[in-house]
């Protein structure tokens, strides 16, 4: 049984409307919470909010335990973002933050305190799709504020990396990764179901460990002479090897374990788990041994970057002093008033392929946009006619030599003033960043598109409260 928020108030409680904030105050929390009170007081917009919320659960609302109200979901989705905080600094707001607990409905005498998985649990009941309905919502409110009547919309796009929480990826680090996991799996299990073989499974790990520090310690020889680089490659060949066939041993001990649990238990859902830790096992095996016996060199198309996170792309973007990322990147589409109208996560995906897309969905949510500036990465000859039919004037620099007709269409006063207030896109993504989408903790694809879309609308929210507290200054 969950509600959006408790209609019966507490001894004590403060109306949200009545909480007083310091409109000198340059923190985060502050905007946060001032935006979310505009929404409470405007009835209007609550109404809106509050309909997308009811939808974020499908069981039925008048039965079962009482569940944490919606509202009070929405303000810790968006204040774990705004903070930048992981979910033990969020819950220690939660229980101490005063003016936090009024937005929340908690009287002084309420004694009431979230726990770290409570507040994990319901943030994840959050959807990309309800979260971009939300925050339609509040550009919308914040258009109200800043924005004429009918004053077209002017968006810029840009894309950047959004890390995944993974390690440096290398062959024999993802091996000992499988291996690991796999002699957890198959232990836990054997364990459960008194089966034998895993006795000593803290000493399988702390031998594979060794044999994996050796192999990763042997650098290739720099003498100028041959012999002693030819002694240095074997030692290198022959601890790989080592740590190959001690990995194998590991491995065939969990396929035995699997094997006998498929027939003995066959619905346990653990055992999808150990697959999937022994396939990458044979698979990382396969590369070690074809780059350094076989000399072989992987195609990129072959490696994987991480076992836990297996979504994680190889990000080559030729910044300076970063010459490679590793995550998924994101491309965000952001109004003249600093309100980001649009998102995508790019999964194997170039700039070039998400041009159109990007338009089209701000289009869609915001009809008053009528310009679009991009920048080189984004340009293709069908790009600029698809656009071009789309928005009012897209601007849309092409690479290489310019033709005539593209020095005329890049020459228009009304390009080079869209041209040079684009790189003001960048702040916007500084701003993203700062507000938690520099590397998303969260696991799995969902939960990282979720983690982008909850950033986007604490960003929004962060910036609409920015806009009330000037007001309330001035």
């Amino acid at each position: 049984m969950r509600q959006t928020i408790n209609p019966q108030m507490q001894l004590g409680e403060v109306d949200i409307s009545a909480i007083t904030f310091d409109a000198k105050s340059r923190d985060d929390i502050p905007r946060l919470l001032k935006a979310l009170q505009h929404i409470w007081t405007n009835l209007e917009l609550r109404n809106q909010v509050f309909q997308v919320l009811d939808t974020m659960t499908s069981t039925d609302k008048n039965n079962g335990r009482p569940g944490m109200e919606f509202w009070k979901i929405l303000v810790f989705g968006t204040l774990r973002l705004v903070t930048n905080c992981d979910y033990d600094r969020l819950k220690e707001l939660a229980n101490e933050h005063g003016t936090l607990r009024k937005m929340l409905g908690h009287g002084p005498y309420c004694t009431h305190s979230y726990h770290t998985q409570t507040l994990q649990d319901n943030i994840s009941c959050f959807t990309p799709e309800i979260l971009d309905q939300v925050n339609q919502i509040i550009v919308a409110a914040g258009h109200q504020l800043v924005k004429k009547k009918d004053e077209p919309l002017h968006g810029r796009a840009d894309s950047f990396v959004v890390k995944t929480d993974v390690h440096f990826p290398t062959d024999i680090g993802l091996l000992s990764d499988a291996c690991r996991k796999s002699i957890e799996f198959a232990s836990a299990l054997s364990d459960q179901y008194r089966l034998p073989g895993w006795r000593q499974r803290e000493y399988l790990k702390d031998q594979h460990r060794k044999r994996y520090n050796k192999a990763r310690n042997l650098k290739h020889s720099s003498a100028t002479c041959e012999l002693k680089q030819r002694l240095r490659q074997h030692e290198v060949e022959m601890a790989h090897l080592e740590y190959i066939k001690y990995s194998t041993s590991i491995i065939r001990k969990a396929e035995l374990t699997l094997s006998l649990l498929t027939k003995q238990q066959p619905d346990e859902p653990r055992l999808e788990n150990l697959k999937y830790h022994i396939a990458h096992s044979h698979h990382q095996i396969d590369l070690i041994y074809r780059r350094v016996i076989e000399y072989e060199q992987i195609p990129h198309n072959e490696k994987v970057f991480s076992i836990f996170e297996p979504h994680t792309e190889w990000i080559s973007k030729g910044k300076a002093g970063t010459p490679v990322e590793l995550g998924l990147r994101v491309c965000v589409l952001q109004d003249q008033f600093g309100f980001t109208l649009h998102h995508q996560v790019m999964q194997k995906q170039t700039d070039d392929q998400v041009t159109v897309p990007m338009a089209e969905g701000a289009k869609k949510r915001f009809s008053a946009l009528s310009q679009v500036s991009y920048d080189k990465g984004f340009w293709s000859p069908g790009n600029l006619e698809k656009l071009e039919v789309l928005l009012e004037r897209a601007v849309l620099p092409k690479k290489g030599r310019l033709s005539a007709i593209d020095k005329k269409r890049e020459s228009h006063p009304e390009f080079i003033r869209a041209k040079r207030k684009h790189s003001a896109v960048e702040s916007d993504i500084n701003a993203l960043e700062a507000n938690g989408l520099d590397k998303c903790p969260d696991k799995g694809i969902e939960g990282f598109k979720r983690y982008v879309a909850l950033a986007v609308v604490a960003g929004n929210l962060k910036r609409l409260g920015k806009i009330l507290l000037t007001r309330d200054r001035q």
